[in-house]
């Protein structure tokens, strides 16, 4: 027997509703005001301003999109592979194995911070979806787990029912909306310049995307050595505003 209208007129103002509300939690995941500390990392631009390497508004736009290049070589692998199966078990493997990758401990460390962050936020934020708490609590025991960011950002984006490369393109949002606010405050740009700057450089962002997207964590691999190597020299420098 067929359902009344009344019921299928509910269903699919439920669905409907259920589906709003996951698009808020997806946008929720991308706001700056999530404590993940994004902001007290500047990709590398601190150390590279203060040894010159970036000393013009036509070297920052250049240093940022080698970062996103960098970062989308490197760990948009880890977290299109987490996303593809966002379960413990993919999580712990790419975790491990993005911490044998990781080729200098500033980077290291910074990944772990934000990813420790990451996962404590969503699972008590996103509390409509249980096993990110489950998946948190079963490995806060673990003495081999690092906690790195790109696996988790994967883990998260794929529980929250993103699609593949709208979370690949989120990725490189953020990457590139905390190296532009880095650059904001140490005084390379100013906010409206910032805007602009980031605006501009979305286009060439999207390029990047489209070049490293749906790769296995296998394939993963640095595209810019010399910003693995300045951002390695943070620790060496004499003054800090930010952790790297």
């Amino acid at each position: 027997m067929a359902n009344p209208i009344g019921e299928d007129a509910i269903r699919e103002r439920d669905a409907s509703r259920a589906s709003s509300c996951t698009q808020w939690s997806q946008w929720q995941l991308l706001d700056s005001i999530l404590p993940t500390g994004g902001f007290a990392h500047s990709f590398g631009l601190e150390a590279a301003v203060q040894t010159r390497l970036v000393s013009s508004p036509t070297d920052l736009e250049t240093h940022i999109i080698h970062v996103l290049d960098n970062t989308a070589s490197l760990l948009l692998p880890f977290v299109y592979s987490s996303l593809k199966s966002p379960d413990i078990e993919t999580w712990q493997r790419l975790d491990l194995l993005l911490d044998t990758t990781l080729t200098n401990q500033v980077s290291s460390k910074a990944s772990i911070s934000q990813g420790s962050a990451l996962l404590r936020i969503a699972a008590s934020v996103f509390t409509e979806i249980p096993s990110l708490k489950i998946i948190r609590d079963a490995s806060l025991g673990s003495k081999e787990l690092r906690f790195h960011h790109a696996p988790i950002f994967g883990l998260v984006c794929g529980l929250l029912g993103m699609d593949s490369e709208t979370s690949q393109r989120a990725y490189l949002f953020v990457t590139l909306r905390d190296v532009v606010s880095a650059a904001t405050r140490l005084n390379l740009v100013g906010p409206m310049g910032a805007s602009v700057m980031q605006h501009r450089i979305a286009i060439v962002a999207e390029t990047v995307l489209e070049k490293w997207k749906d790769r296995d964590a296998s394939e993963a691999c640095q595209t810019s050595p010399l910003l693995d190597v300045v951002q390695g020299c943070h620790g060496y420098l004499f003054s800090r505003l930010f952790c790297s």
